[in-house]
């Protein structure tokens, strides 16, 4: 069977509907949300699995940022991994979100605008909030809980850590779940698809699993693992939940710290390093090598990402400080 009689036979659908899905099976689905320049559609990879009760629904999405790659893996493996028959609620997984900057290999919509600060979207605004809101109404909306996975972008690297809402109990606990390495507290109303989802009472978090542009396998594993601690938990599944090896460091918040010249980047410290105020963490030399400016830590803190390209406008990003409970 050739490719393309492959992807025909995958039924295009306009909305998510439960029962477009016979109960303990597994079905992939192509959702309409827009049409391009061309009139041509635009369609988003929609996989479901019903078990043999319908809820909860848990829906996993990658690719927000078209640059992201690793939550895709992570959503293929679970569910080559689920045993419908014995699965209980639904878990819905959209590989790919951002579909315009995903063929292009670029984070931003191809607007220029970034999806992850304007969720919902709007009705009657421009191509990236169309999209958006299309994207939101059409999946997220009938979904019970939400786990967006997403990684660093281009000349960054990241941990592996979570973004949740710690003052909701239900958020603290999805977060402690995915076994992370750190744990940042964010609240909702932030434009994020995890505070649009919060907002509508839908228990959010985001996974940061990685580096863009690329699939790591250790981190693709602890992405699935905590998803099935999550789907334990939710009595979706009746898998033992897997304890951390370490628990994970709690960030009441989290910032970036910039330069404020141009030239060679070097940062002197490790992700997860733990830095104290005044320690040394960057250096910036000219094109001759000549010394430019030292960084310094501006309080205690925990690396949880930071530049990995040498060369650094004025204004660009040394690394990502958390700041610990």
């Amino acid at each position: 069977m050739s490719t393309q009689n492959i992807i025909t036979e995958i039924p295009t659908i306009f909305d998510f509907n439960l029962e477009d899905t016979p109960p303990q099976t597994i079905r992939h689905y192509w959702l309409r949300l827009i049409s391009d320049g061309m009139g041509n559609p635009i369609n988003i990879p929609l996989i479901v699995a019903r078990g043999k009760e319908d809820f909860p629904v848990l829906g996993l999405t990658a690719a927000i940022h078209g640059n992201e790659l690793n939550g895709i893996p992570v959503i293929h493996r679970l569910f080559r991994e689920i045993d419908v028959s014995e699965l209980r609620g639904t878990l819905v997984g959209i590989p790919v979100v951002n579909i315009p900057s995903f063929m292009r290999r670029k984070r931003r919509f191809n607007d220029g605008v970034d999806l992850n600060h304007i969720m919902p979207g709007k009705p009657d605004g421009n191509i990236s909030q169309v999209y958006s809101h299309r994207f939101f109404q059409r999946t997220v909306k009938h979904f019970d809980y939400l786990l967006d996975l997403h990684t660093a972008s281009f000349g960054r690297i990241n941990s592996y850590y979570i973004r949740a809402d710690m003052k909701d109990p239900v958020t603290r606990k999805l977060a402690k779940l995915q076994n992370a390495q750190i744990i940042v507290h964010n609240p909702p109303s932030d434009g994020t698809l995890r505070g649009a989802a919060d907002e509508l009472d839908i228990p959010a978090i985001t996974l940061e699993v990685g580096n863009p542009n690329t699939f790591q396998k250790k981190l693709i594993r602890s992405g699935v693992a905590g998803i099935h601690n999550t789907m334990s938990f939710l009595e979706m599944t009746n898998d033992e939940i897997e304890k951390p090896e370490k628990e994970a460091v709690i960030c009441k918040r989290s910032y970036w710290i910039y330069t404020d010249h141009g030239g060679l980047l070097t940062v002197h410290v490790g992700l997860t390093d733990m830095v104290k105020q005044g320690e040394l963490i960057a250096s910036l030399r000219d094109v001759f090598g000549k010394m430019i400016k030292e960084y310094f830590a501006p309080e205690d803190g925990i690396v949880i990402g930071k530049s990995v390209s040498p060369v650094n406008q004025s204004g660009g990003r040394i690394l990502h400080l958390g700041i610990l409970k």
